[in-house]
This record gives C-alpha cells, structure tokens and sequence, in this order.
C-alpha cells in the first residue's frame, strides 16, 4: 500500500518539546514571587527588536532596579543571510549572543551560540527539517562534546532519540501521542533510570487540564497537576498542585492591546509568595 502522505502526520517538534502540550499549562505564566516590567519593542530598523525585564523590588542588592536589555536583529545592516536571533545583557553583566542562517540549503538552519566571554564555550549546531516528517538536530562544543537528536513523526505520534557522546549506549527517549482533545508523553532519561509522564486533555475551548509525574531519579515521586481557564477573551485563570501540596493561582489579563498583566499567589505549608508582571509590547 502507499506510504500515507506526510500531511497526515503532525510536524514533529524537537526532543524537549515533547511534553510541551502538558507544560505550558502547569509552568507557563506563573508570576508567584517578585515584580516584573516586561516591554517589546520592534523598530523599523530591518525588523530590530529590542526587550527588556526589570526587576521591581528585588530586596538584594544595592540595585533596586535590575534589569535584562536583549536584542533582535532579523537582518543585521540589511544583510537577509544572517540573525542575530539573541543579544542578551543580563543584570549581572553576563553577555549572550544567538546567531543563525537558514539560507545556505532548504531545510537547514545552522546556529551557533558565545557567551562573548570563552572561546571553549561556543556551541555550534545544525537543524535539518528536509525529510518529510523528521527533524534532525546536532550541538557540538569544544573537544568531542556533542548532542544528537532525532524526532520523526507518524500519524498521531511523535518518537524522538537524543544522546551525549557518553550516552550512545543508553539514549534519552521520548514518545508522544495526540489524539483529538487528549494528549499524552513520556520520556525516558539519565540511561533508562528516570521516567517523565505527562498528559493533557483539552475538556472545551476555554478549560484545560494537564498532569505531570516523575519516577526515578532526584525528582522521583514528584507531580503536578493544574488546569487552565479562559473567563473571556484576553483573560485566563490557572492554577495547580504540586507533590509537597503547594498551591499556585495566576491571572492573566490583557487590558488592551499590547499591555497585559500577569499576577499570581503560592500557599506552601505556612509559606505564602506573591508577584505580578506588567507586560508591554
């Protein structure tokens, strides 16, 4: 019978991103502790973007105002070959830089990553999304130091293998499915020793629920569970329980376009923590 047509399939996502689907409901957009400005700004200057976080508050430190300033450049001095896709300055003066080119061959993007400090530090790598329904993946470091990884999807599933040079024998491996509103994953890590369950059921348009459980390793036994609720557009309610039987809410809001608020409370044992974040763009 004929091989089933990629479209059939869904585009497979890079090795950590399998459990994604359940993550972002339990971890994204949780402000539980400290006060945060956010702003985003593109410029008309080739698709420049520049983003900053402040810390408000922050109570160490001499500085009451830390900040992280990161810059995009799309097409740096009108040259379309090359990104700068990250030039971060962070709060303790520690420099980034993320470059890449997606024009040297189709499906082939070529990156390469500095500190701006280390020479030995600069990792370079190559993704290749040319063969249909697969995504491959390869970071290399100073000496012999690499990171391999394979994604392939097929029909409802995704399967991916990811290993070191010190891991060729004994791979990190992962598995998702979708299937209509439910979703599930697991991955299998540090040589077969550590097993991560995830799964997600999407219950209408604006509830969702997901769960989280390790077995193995330093974090076995450890879970989460938590729910996403859109109220109304531009407005969403989370909340989750972790294994120590600490609670988390958040509320997400959108005051108008461009400007959000992002606030959220923790309840651990007698411990309670607070935060929120005003985002502008």
């Amino acid at each position: 019978p004929p091989r089933p047509s990629s479209k059939s399939a869904m585009a497979p996502v890079k090795f950590d991103d399998i459990a994604k689907t359940s993550n972002e409901v339990i971890n994204d957009d949780y402000q539980t502790s400290g006060y945060q400005l956010k702003t985003k700004q593109k410029t008309s200057w080739d698709g420049a973007v520049v983003s900053g976080a402040v810390d408000l508050f922050p109570g160490k430190g001499d500085c009451m105002t830390p900040a992280k300033l990161t810059w995009k450049f799309p097409a740096p001095l009108g040259f379309t070959g090359l990104c700068i896709d990250k030039l971060e300055l962070d709060k303790a003066g520690a420099v980034k830089l993320e470059a890449s080119s997606d024009k040297l061959y189709k499906g082939l993007k070529v990156e390469c990553k500095s500190d701006c400090k280390d020479p030995a530090k600069i990792v370079a790598g190559c993704t290749y999304a040319g063969l249909a329904d697969t995504l491959l993946k390869l970071e290399t470091k100073a000496g012999q130091d690499f990171t391999a990884e394979v994604t392939r999807a097929q029909g409802p599933a995704t399967l991916g293998v990811k290993c070191t040079a010190a891991t060729l024998a004994s791979p990190d491996l992962g598995l998702r499915v979708t299937q209509g509103p439910l979703f599930a994953s697991l991955l299998v890590k540090d040589k077969f020793s550590t097993y991560a369950a995830s799964c997600f059921y999407k219950v209408s348009d604006d509830l969702k629920c997901a769960a989280n459980y390790t077995h193995g390793g330093k974090a076995s036994g450890s879970f989460n569970v938590g729910l996403a609720y859109t109220v109304k557009a531009g407005t969403t309610l989370k909340a989750k329980v972790d294994q120590d039987q600490a609670v988390s809410c958040s509320v997400k809001h959108s005051l108008s376009k461009g400007f959000t608020l992002l606030g959220g409370c923790k309840y651990g044992g007698s411990k309670v923590s607070y935060g929120l974040q005003c985002s502008i763009e």
